[in-house]
């Protein structure tokens, strides 16, 4: 991070260290509150926002709306159902040489990336 962590974002970022899970900022807001850490929803997302401007949180959007927010650890990859909602993680990257070409091309820091597929899974194909 270029700038030193508010309080807010440090108890963020311990939070999302301790739970080792990704998490909605609503999510976030009551688990701060169940441990005495409490702050207000608009500060948990407006630290959240200057955490993924710093590269250091990142944020998944689900295909019913929500944002899932986790420490920048690896890049996600998934297939995600948009009947059931099931989101099955793929364990390889198809992009990383691109990701490297498009930093040269464009002298574009990088910070992490997203894949994700949108469809039915198994289960909901079958039913219907």
């Amino acid at each position: 991070m270029r700038t030193r962590p508010t309080r807010s974002q440090e108890r963020i970022l311990e939070l999302l260290q301790s739970l080792n899970r990704p998490l909605s900022a609503q999510e976030m807001y009551v688990e701060l509150r169940n441990h005495s850490q409490a702050m207000g929803l608009a500060t948990v997302y407006r630290s959240l926002e200057a955490l993924k401007l710093e590269g250091v949180v990142q944020v998944r959007k689900l295909a019913n709306g929500e944002s899932l927010y986790n420490l920048v650890q690896q890049d996600k990859h998934h297939l995600t159902c948009l009947q059931c909602g099931e989101s099955i993680s793929l364990g390889e990257c198809p992009v990383h040489q691109l990701e490297s070409q498009l930093q040269v091309s464009h002298h574009f820091k990088i910070y992490y990336h997203t894949l994700e597929f949108f469809g039915l899974c198994q289960g909901c194909q079958l039913a219907q």
